[in-house]
């Protein structure tokens, strides 16, 4: 396994090309398929890509500000006090794989958004305080981003009545999806799948450290207050931080009060939001980190809408529903839910947001689903696995954990090629089983 994943690492180091070359290259290929397959003509993929090129702008913006709340918080002192007794616990770099492994899985289960930030932050401060090849750890902090846990949008819709398919299949519990013992046990297995697959990997000779010292994440600014100005003063003062950060905790405790307590990117930004503004000293030491942490985001900000553009051509040219009618038409009630698995990953690949690419794909397969006999539960769970699956090496998803580390696709993907086989594995283990003994 290390000979093999030492391979893969250099294969990805010397050939992938950049993520937004990557995005790049797969604009070109599904402008292509889509006048090969589907017929289209040049002009009508262009307009498919025009009109699909603004759809990501809200979530764009939504992880930006996600990365830019949760990075500037990570920044605080009190916080990077606790990172400092977390990355106390690594006595070795194996026990700091096996921290930052748990920890971030934990966080993707509770939330995507607060598992991508809260991950990616306790890498960097494992790669600067624990003597790790940072790229490994980075792979590592990453790794758990496949799980499927509450806040996965696809069983809650199919559990929410007047969901838009439930004329067709009714409602199903998250007792059937998210809860099912299988995917519990599921769950548990990844978990143990990669820190054991982390823990046993050879750290190179060269170990590549994050070289970055306290004074670099330092956002005091010493001012000598006997001559400051009105102006000076109320930008150094605690007193503006603190309205607004208790006026976000105010508006989160009612939100609470009124609709129960759940978490979506919104609810993350504002929650990173408030204790970042809480937890630094002044609006210019919060300005200061957030001036640091902007430049993480550029990645998402010139990619996201390139892959908007790409899932438009996908859906608009019919790409999608041909290539699922094509996965249905070979597809037996045992066989259905793994080929429902390796197609959604599949199209992920092209359409990385699970919602869009449900309520494209989604109708299809669970009408196929019903005509065939197949298990509906298994089957939705099937394609959010799917979803996710294939993350591990779509840089869309890792373009903001790349931002807070400061490397690049190819620094990790090696490892992450090995894990998406590893993984993939065992999902479809599992959905072999399950069909083992249903028949």
């Amino acid at each position: 396994m290390e000979a093999i994943t030492n391979f893969s690492v250099r294969v990805v180091q010397r050939y992938l090309p950049s993520a937004y070359v990557l995005a790049l290259i797969l604009t070109a290929v599904v402008f292509v398929l889509g006048i090969v397959v589907t017929d289209q003509s040049p002009m009508d993929m262009a307009s498919y890509w025009g009109g699909g090129f603004s759809k990501l702008f809200k979530f764009g913006m939504q992880m930006v500000l996600v990365l830019m709340t949760g990075y500037v918080l990570a920044m605080t002192p009190i916080m990077q006090k606790v990172f400092t007794g977390l990355t106390g616990l690594a006595g070795n770099w194996r026990q700091a794989i096996i921290i930052t492994i748990v920890t971030s899985f934990i966080c993707y289960y509770l939330n995507w958004g607060f598992g991508m930030v809260a991950g990616a932050i306790l890498a960097r401060e494992m790669g600067r305080r624990v003597k790790v090849h940072f790229p490994l750890i980075v792979a590592a902090a990453y790794g758990g981003e496949l799980v499927r846990g509450p806040s996965s949008s696809i069983p809650l819709v199919i559990a929410t009545p007047d969901h838009f398919m439930e004329e067709a299949i009714g409602i199903v519990p998250v007792t059937e999806t998210l809860y099912a013992p299988w995917n519990i046990f599921l769950t548990i297995a990844l978990l143990a799948l990669l820190i054991i697959f982390f823990m046993f990997q050879k750290q190179p000779a060269q170990i590549d450290q994050l070289k970055i010292s306290d004074e670099d994440i330092d956002t005091e600014v010493e001012l000598d207050r006997s001559t400051m100005s009105p102006s000076d003063w109320i930008e150094n003062s605690r007193i503006p931080t603190l309205f607004l950060g208790l006026l976000v905790a105010v508006y989160l405790m009612g939100q609470v009060i009124d609709k129960g307590f759940s978490i979506n990117l919104n609810t993350v930004i504002l929650i990173f939001l408030g204790l970042g503004l809480l937890l630094h000293k002044s609006p210019q030491a919060y300005q200061v980190a957030a001036a640091k942490a902007i430049g993480a985001a550029r990645g998402i900000i010139i990619q996201f809408p390139l892959y908007a553009g790409i899932a438009g051509m996908m859906t608009q040219s019919d790409l999608v529903g041909q290539f699922s009618e094509a996965i249905i038409s070979v597809a037996t009630p045992t066989s259905f839910p793994l080929l429902t698995f390796l197609s959604a990953g599949l199209v992920n690949f092209f359409i990385p947001s699970g919602g869009g690419q449900w309520a494209i794909q989604g109708p299809i397969m669970m009408q196929a689903a019903h005509a065939l006999g197949a298990d509906p539960a298994q089957t939705i769970m099937a394609f959010t696995w799917g979803d996710g699956w294939t993350n591990q090496i779509q840089p869309f998803w890792a373009l903001p954990l790349l931002g807070v580390a400061g490397l690049s696709a190819r620094d990790i993907m090696g490892y992450l090629l090995i894990w998406l086989l590893i993984s993939g594995a065992a999902i479809c283990g599992t959905f072999v089983v399950l069909a083992a003994m249903a028949g």
